[in-house]
């Protein structure tokens, strides 16, 4: 499976860089072929969030910073104290969309290199998993490209919205949007944890690199 993106991605990078222990990381191991065949799944939620209209990935491109999540990943709940300061860098790749997120794992700073690959519908994406996992389906929800973007992300039954930022501090009005869009999608607001605006990775790091884009 790949990285998750839709918690803390801590634990989810020892995951996959010992894939021989993948039994041990819950969520990302899927369910045995007889759990399979119990029943189809249920719908995503993610079918019921319209993309941002006319969305131009071009506009979208470079640097954003992770403000909050809102999720019922357990990881996050039992660890959002230990958030680390994360920013993703977008950029147009053919049809795709090539993102790198920058983040730290035990103090060394980590790039994960990851494909955003374009469906049929503007603005959405899909996140290869590995071997069976179904992957990661992304919803840019909405952004105005200067300020703000609030994206949706769902692999299986785990959902979470997030909301990225051009810089600090973010506006009472962005916030709101964002808190707004995360009760719409029937997430409490118990369930936002935000993110540090300080100690991101910059270029005067050495970093590890997981790359995803390779799978």
């Amino acid at each position: 499976s790949s990285i998750n993106i839709l918690c803390l991605p801590k634990t989810l990078i020892y995951c996959s860089l010992h894939r021989r222990h993948l039994r041990t990381c819950g969520t990302l191991v899927p369910g045995t072929s007889a759990q399979r065949r119990k029943k189809p799944p249920p719908p995503l939620v993610l079918d019921k969030i319209q993309p941002q209209a006319n969305f131009d990935p071009q506009q979208f491109s470079g640097t954003w910073f992770l403000v909050a999540v809102a999720s019922k990943c357990s990881h996050l709940l039992e660890s959002s104290h230990r958030s680390e300061a994360t920013r993703i860098q977008a950029a147009v790749s053919g049809p795709a969309l090539a993102v790198s997120t920058f983040r730290k794992l035990d103090g060394i700073c980590w790039q994960i290199k990851q494909k955003y690959e374009p469906t049929e519908l503007q603005g959405r994406y899909h996140l290869q998993g590995r071997r069976r996992s179904r992957g990661v389906e992304v919803v840019v929800g909405e952004t105005d490209y200067r300020q703000y973007a609030i994206l949706y992300y769902q692999r299986d039954q785990q959902f979470s919205v997030k909301l990225y930022a051009r810089s600090f501090p973010v506006s009472d009005d962005v916030l709101i949007k964002f808190e707004q869009r995360v009760t719409d999608a029937t997430l409490s607001e118990d369930f936002i944890f935000y993110f540090p605006t300080y100690g991101f990775c910059d270029s005067s790091h050495d970093f590890q690199i997981l790359d995803e884009m390779k799978s």
